[in-house]
């Protein structure tokens, strides 16, 4: 019998990019553990493109509503322009970045590293058994890599600190309060298309 060598992997780009994106996330899905935890609706992003974070919440503080949540951007992802939600009140906070950038000519010496949604009246806030979004829309960092988002889920009573790391590796398997990991792939040798600048990850930018 002869034996045929293994077919070498397949460069993860566009095309296949969105294939990895839907089986991870329907391993989450999957997961009732998962479910517990703020979770990313596209897991998987291509480097150096624009990004829209959607962060889902799918329960409040052992029953307690959810009254704010702050969203701490991760280290080499710029531009951060988040969504308003209707009843909750926006705010961000800027850092200087070090050294500063130049995008479309002109000098940018700070960003935004944290988002921070309100609700306006106890009315607003979210139930704990309902679920919402949170969403910003980035630019990713030019190198592929694992990202962790961490998110400061607060409730009429208690919070959640979504901020654990894994020692080693991806998986968040046994981290009671997992940070939210975003995978970013990337640009493989057939393709896609040059990375997008990253001050054009949010319109008007």
């Amino acid at each position: 019998m002869t034996t045929l060598p293994a077919p070498p992997p397949r460069p993860r780009t566009r095309a296949n990019l969105g294939l990895a994106g839907t089986c991870l996330l329907t391993g989450l899905i999957a997961s009732p553990a998962a479910q517990a935890h703020v979770v990313l609706a596209e897991p998987v992003a291509l480097a150096g493109t624009a990004y829209r974070a959607t962060l889902r919440v799918g329960h409040g503080c052992q029953g307690s509503p959810t009254t704010a949540l702050t969203v701490f951007v991760p280290a080499g992802v710029r531009g951060a322009k988040p969504m308003p939600k209707p009843g909750w009140t926006l705010r961000t906070r800027s850092a200087a970045l070090t050294p500063p950038e130049t995008r479309h000519g002109k000098t940018v010496r700070e960003d935004v590293v944290e988002v921070h949604w309100q609700a306006s009246s106890p009315e607003a806030a979210l139930p704990d058994g309902w679920y919402d979004e949170f969403v910003l829309h980035v630019g990713l960092p030019a190198q592929g890599g694992q990202l962790w988002w961490r998110v400061l889920q607060t409730c009429a009573q208690g919070q959640l600190d979504w901020a654990q790391v894994p020692a080693r590796g991806s998986s968040t398997r046994g981290l009671p309060s997992p940070a939210v990991p975003l995978e970013v792939i990337p640009p493989g040798p057939s393709g896609p298309n040059p990375p997008e600048h990253p001050a054009h990850a949010a319109p008007g930018a």
